[in-house]
């Protein structure tokens, strides 16, 4: 019995090292492909590229930190308090296998196993032809040691009122563009702003330089285009002019850049006018009002009836350095919360407008509250005064401000039942901007011979019937017959050996869908 014992102690201590280490080619790729490409990627925003083995192998360290600690992707709202719209997290079960793969030595595995490259188009995600382009003049950062934020004034020409359906900012250069923030300017303001600045532009921390311009949206690295459910869209006042504040950081001089915004208007008869509107902010009220001393933190709290039934698509709050958290809710005539967003670790490079899974009804008679902490201490590191000085309100670099827009519209009865992302959440994602619930690539090799491997992705777990078909439609061969299969991707290699050459088609079956590949055999 002893003897029994100990060798089952010994094959269980003996297990992780004998555990199959996860690979790049089937366990990292898709993950780095669906979450972190699109800015890690030979002229992204990042600074090293993740698309290949080696850009991985040279950072798998990095990934394991950076992962652990939750700092990639970047994801600053808390997913505990709110699940939003096309939130870029990961799985703990992804955490944990790249940081598996890093302790083992980065290990390539097969790479013709590997899931196809994602493409980028330079044209833009959204498909068609739009309504508008608004492009800047072309721009050379003048980023030399500190942030640009560089404001772009294009006419739209517009001679009638439009509804925007859709929108997406399309960099010149992605190395070099953080985020862009989109407005519409009616009064003239920045037109003459823009002609006072002999540059192409001015520059101007905050807001665009008048309280008058209207929200149209942004765009942060990594983000979707900003779509509205069908029937609904940002009105665009006619002949006014479209402004473009653009965020170039520090160390991007003499780089050029070329950005553009594409617009997609709606043909709908009748357009719900979608809001974006500063609900709270800290021109309201405040309590205390936005002023923080030298080396002090302090909180402030926010609050704003909101006087009709509304409903919630999305909302951005907003703040300068100093801030460190803050919290947005609603409290309805009857005493329940509305939870909105948290974020618990304020980053001023990482701002944008994030949209509800699921539209939110606002009762009439709710209170809009947000809380906020600033620090305004040496223990800041983002502090921009060394030694701390006192903070007011203000649209410069140094002031701070306390904002959370809105976006809304005046509710009609089944508003909340309209979903804005309908992909799997992850538990706490399972999917990223680039696979789709379910997808079946294309086989390699193809043409092949003795043997074929077959890869497919799952948003969740289902049960599959893979099989292949010859050009009559009948099945010659089936590998997969109505087995519950895990979420994630898959690379299996299967025989073909006794099939004659010639034409088939790989058919995938799941519980949603089928989805075929063509497969020739020599």
């Amino acid at each position: 019995m002893n003897r029994v014992l100990l060798s089952i102690a010994f094959l269980l201590s003996a297990s992780p090292a004998i555990a199959q280490s996860p690979t790049w080619s089937v366990d990292i790729a898709p993950v780095l492909y669906n979450n972190c490409v699109s800015c890690h990627r030979t002229g992204g925003i990042a600074p090293f590229e993740l698309m290949t083995y080696q850009g991985a192998v040279n950072n798998a360290f990095g990934m394991k930190s950076a992962t652990q600690k939750k700092i990639m992707p970047p994801w600053p709202p808390d997913p505990t308090y709110s699940r939003l719209a096309h939130e870029r997290l990961l799985s703990q079960g992804d955490i944990d296998k790249i940081a598996a793969w890093a302790d083992a030595g980065a290990p390539a595995g097969d790479l013709s196993k590997a899931p196809p490259q994602p493409t980028f188009s330079n044209s833009g995600d959204i498909q068609g032809t739009p309504d508008l382009v608004a492009k800047i003049p072309t721009y050379t950062s003048a980023a030399a040691n500190g942030d640009i934020y560089q404001c772009f004034v294009i006419p739209s020409g517009l001679s009638a009122t439009k509804y925007i359906a859709a929108l997406e900012a399309v960099p010149g250069d992605r190395s070099i563009v953080h985020h862009v923030l989109i407005y519409a300017d009616t009064t003239g303001t920045c037109a003459h702003l823009d002609a006072l600045d002999p540059a192409p532009g001015y520059t101007n921390f905050g807001g665009v330089g008048t309280d008058k311009a209207i929200m149209l949206g942004g765009w942060v690295p990594g983000t979707a285009p900003l779509i509205f459910p069908a029937g609904f869209g940002v009105q665009l006042p006619k002949n006014a002019d479209i402004v473009l504040q653009i965020h170039y950081p520090g160390g991007t001089a003499g780089k050029v850049d070329s950005t553009q915004v594409r617009f997609f208007f709606s043909n709908a008869s009748n357009v719900r006018n979608v809001h974006i509107d500063p609900i709270l902010n800290h021109l309201l009220n405040i309590s205390p009002t936005l002023f923080i001393p030298a080396n002090q933190t302090k909180t402030f709290t926010e609050h704003q009836l909101i006087p009709i039934d509304a409903t919630l698509l999305g909302i951005a709050p907003h703040m300068h350095l100093l801030g460190k958290n803050i919290t947005t809710f609603g409290v309805t005539s009857t005493g329940d919360t509305q939870k909105y967003i948290r974020i618990n670790n304020w980053d001023f490079h990482w701002q944008g407008f994030y949209l509800v899974r699921r539209m939110v009804k606002i009762p009439a008679f709710t209170t809009g509250y947000s809380v906020a902490l600033y620090d305004n201490t040496n223990a800041n590191l983002s502090n921009p005064n060394s030694p701390p000085k006192d903070v007011s309100a203000g649209e410069a670099t140094t002031d701070e401000m306390m904002i959370n827009y809105f976006i809304w519209t005046p509710y009609k009865a089944g508003d909340e039942n309209i979903v804005i992302d309908s992909t799997f959440p992850v538990s706490i994602k399972t999917q990223g901007p680039l696979y789709g619930s379910i997808e079946l690539f294309e086989p390699y090799p193809n043409p092949a011979a003795q043997e074929v491997t077959i890869k497919f992705y799952l948003q969740q777990e289902d049960n599959i019937t893979l099989a292949l078909y010859d050009l009559t439609g009948r099945m010659v061969r089936q590998w997969i017959t109505n087995r519950k299969v895990t979420q994630g991707y898959h690379a299996t290699a299967y025989n073909l050996s006794g099939l004659p050459p010639g034409s088939y088609v790989i058919r995938l079956t799941t519980s949603e869908k089928s989805l075929t590949q063509k497969l020739v055999i020599q």
